[in-house]
C-alpha cells in the first residue's frame, strides 16, 4: 500500500478530501497538521454546542491511501490538474507496510480502572480476574473510552456518589460512557445529550450492548426538554460550558450533585466564576493538564 501527501491550504483541504474520497478511490483520508511539532502549531477542537471547526489547519497535510503507487501517482496527477488546486503540493509518496489493522487498532486499548473494582473493558477482552463491576466499550464512533483524563475524572466522581435509584443528565454523552457507569452504579435513568448524531448511535449502542439501554433515553438538544435531575455531569469543553450553566442550573434540582469536566487548568478561575451563581461548595480536581469541577445546585435562583 502507498501513502499520498499533499500540502493544502485551509480552504482547499474539504475540497482535497472529497476529491480523494469519492472521485480518485482513496482508501482513506485523514487531516494533519502541517505545523505540528513547531511553535506554529495550532489546535482544533470541535465543542458541542459552538460552531464547527475549520476543515484544516492553516498548512494541512493530508493523507491519502491507496492499494500501490501507480494509484496514488494517477490520483496525485489528476487533482494537480484541476482549476482549484492553487496552493497544493505533493509531499512525498510513501510506502505502508500491509499490518492487520483490526489487530493493531485493538491492541492499543486495555481494559482499564476508573474506580477500585470497577473496570471499562473493550470487548475483545475478558475482564481482568479483580473487576467487581466492568462497562463493555468500544472505542468507536464517538469519544469517550474511559482512558482520557476528563473522562477518567468525571467515572470517579461517579463512583464516589450514591446513585441508588437517581435520575441523572449526562450533557454530552459521547460514547455514553458516564451514562452507562451511572446506570451501572445504581441510577434509576439516564438522559444522555449530545449534539452529534453519531453519539447518539454510538451511546445507544453501548447501552446495548451493557443490558441498560431500556434506562437510558437519548436526545439531541433541541429534542430534550430538560427536567431537573438528582445528579448532572457534563464533560465538553470550556467554551459551551460556559455558555451553557444557566441550561445547566434548570437541569440540576437543588442540592443536586453535578461536575464539569473538559476544562484546562487556565480556564478553571473562569468557569468557577460563572459557575458561583448557580452552584455552590464548587472544588477542582486536576489529572493532567485537565480540571473537574463539582459541587452541588445551589437554593437561591
Amino acid at each position: 500500500m502507498v501513502e499520498l501527501h499533499l500540502l493544502a491550504p485551509e480552504d482547499r483541504v474539504e475540497l482535497v478530501s472529497d476529491a480523494l474520497i469519492d472521485e480518485l478511490a482513496a482508501l482513506s483520508v485523514s487531516v494533519e497538521d502541517a505545523d505540528a511539532q513547531t511553535p506554529a502549531e495550532h489546535a482544533l477542537f470541535g465543542e458541542p454546542g459552538m460552531p464547527p471547526p475549520a476543515a484544516g489547519w492553516q498548512r494541512s497535510v493530508v493523507k491519502a491511501l491507496f492499494d500501490d503507487e501507480a494509484g496514488a501517482t494517477e490520483a496525485a496527477t489528476l487533482l494537480l490538474a484541476q482549476d482549484w488546486a492553487e496552493g497544493i503540493h505533493v509531499q512525498s509518496l510513501q510506502t505502508v507496510p500491509d499490518e492487520d489493522w483490526v489487530r493493531l487498532t485493538q491492541s492499543q486499548f486495555s481494559p482499564v480502572e476508573i474506580a477500585p473494582g470497577f473496570w471499562v473493558v473493550p470487548s475483545w477482552h475478558t475482564p481482568p480476574a479483580e473487576a467487581t463491576r466492568s462497562i463493555r466499550l468500544d472505542p468507536g464512533l464517538a469519544f469517550g473510552t474511559g482512558t482520557h483524563p476528563t473522562t477518567a475524572l468525571c467515572l470517579e466522581w461517579l463512583d464516589g456518589l450514591d446513585l441508588a435509584g437517581t435520575h441523572v443528565i449526562d450533557y454530552g454523552c459521547g460514547s455514553g460512557v458516564l451514562a452507562i457507569a451511572a446506570l451501572k452504579l445504581g441510577a434509576a435513568r439516564v438522559d444522555g445529550i449530545d449534539n452529534d448524531p453519531q453519539a447518539i448511535l454510538a451511546s445507544r449502542d453501548n447501552a446495548e450492548r451493557n443490558d441498560v439501554a431500556d434506562r437510558l433515553a437519548l436526545y439531541l438538544p433541541d429534542e430534550f426538554v430538560h427536567a431537573p435531575a438528582d445528579v448532572f455531569v457534563a464533560n465538553i469543553l470550556a467554551g459551551p460550558l460556559a455558555e451553557l450553566a444557566p441550561r445547566f442550573a434548570q437541569c440540576a434540582k437543588p442540592g443536586a450533585p453535578f461536575a464539569l469536566s473538559g476544562i484546562l487548568q487556565g480556564q478553571a478561575p473562569d468557569l468557577l466564576e460563572r459557575y458561583a451563581e448557580w452552584f455552590e461548595d464548587l472544588v477542582v480536581a486536576t489529572r493532567e493538564d485537565w480540571v473537574r469541577i463539582d459541587g452541588r445546585r445551589g437554593h437561591r435562583r
